[in-house]
């Protein structure tokens, strides 16, 4: 044996006596034990609570709590697992929630039939055994598909079927028709569950047609009659289409010609290329002309009168300072003396 020096506390040395286990009050306490509450429905007692409020109010709640764990041990217990459980009851009193409680989802087609069948969920193995390989294949992946190849490296035509047709290119299609068949069957499977309504056949119309698209559908519907259109009544403000944008005509073929009539018709259109005179409009030639030699003669002017400009200029720069006297000045009889006005 094992001897520890550990000190033992006595569970009945921590507890107060004060706080007993059982509480007894004047009215009952509502309890609701699966959503742990509990109603006190008793006076307060008002002198108490103005004395000594915080210490008053903690004591009810310790009162209350102590009768929610009693009524918590009095429940059934059983063991799970190597741990004691209680298994608390229905819930009396309805908490207020946002949203409704969720309703649990309708069973699906597959779920029905697998139920009523028997079929249950197994786990399927990765790899599968093929008799004729002799050897483990994936179920699925490339690896697949090589050991598909290496099994069906010869296949048989049928005697219905054209002897040249490529039977692993029709297998290949085959094969994708099932993909997108089930790939419709899955859309098809989500809208209903998400109850959305879908056309049986083609596509779903758009939510909003375009000016051009309403326009169109109008003056087809105006024509799909016996008449075509021709006696039904028509408003100012629809914009008409022609009719063979509308009606699908068949294209003009030209007839057969022989090369006697081929050659003269050649001929013809290389005749009436080659008599062809280039029209002319005198008057509009003549205004024309004097109309380039009014803008030429009027842009010579301007540089002219530009170059002019510039040789002045270029003059009073270039020309040279008068000489000065050097000091004897010369007075003429003419002048008058004195200073001038500028």
């Amino acid at each position: 044996m094992i001897k520890s020096n550990v000190n033992v506390i006595k569970f009945e040395d921590t507890q107060d006596p004060s706080k007993k286990i059982t509480v007894n009050k004047v009215l009952d306490v509502k309890t609701d034990i699966a959503i742990l509450l509990a109603l006190d429905t008793n006076e307060l007692d008002s002198k108490r609570l103005r004395e000594e409020k915080e210490a008053y109010l903690k004591e009810i709640a310790r009162d209350n709590t102590q009768i929610l764990i009693n009524s918590l041990w009095d429940l059934p217990t059983e063991r799970y697992e190597g741990s004691i459980v209680a298994k608390l009851p229905t819930p009396t009193y309805i908490l207020p929630r946002e949203k409704p409680v969720p309703v649990p989802k309708p069973p699906t087609k597959w779920e029905l039939y697998a139920k009523e069948k028997g079929i249950k969920n197994v786990k399927k193995t990765q790899s599968v055994w093929d008799d004729i390989l002799k050897k483990w294949v994936p179920r699925h992946g490339y690896k697949k598909a090589m050991a598909e190849k290496e099994k069906n490296w010869i296949i048989e035509v049928p005697d219905n079927v054209d002897p040249y047709t490529d039977m692993f290119e029709k297998k290949a299609e085959q094969k994708q028709e099932k993909v997108a068949k089930n790939e419709f069957q899955r859309l098809r499977n989500i809208a209903k569950a998400k109850k959305i309504k879908v056309p049986s056949m083609g596509l779903p119309p758009t939510n909003k047609l375009s000016s051009t698209q309403l326009n169109s559908a109008a003056n087809i519907a105006n024509i799909s009659t016996a008449s075509l259109g021709k006696f039904q009544p028509k408003s100012s403000k629809e914009k008409q289409l022609s009719k063979h944008s509308i009606l699908q005509q068949k294209k003009r073929k030209l007839p057969l010609l022989s090369a006697e009539e081929e050659r003269k018709r050649n001929a013809n259109i290389v005749d009436s290329i080659l008599k062809k005179k280039p029209r002319l409009d005198l008057n509009k030639a003549v205004n024309r002309e004097i109309h380039t030699q009014e803008t030429m003669a009027s842009e010579n002017k301007k540089q002219t009168k530009k170059g002019k400009k510039g040789s002045t200029k270029n003059k009073g720069k270039g020309s040279k300072k008068p000489k000065a006297g050097k000091g004897n000045r010369q007075f003429h009889k003419s002048k008058i003396g004195g200073r001038k006005r500028r």
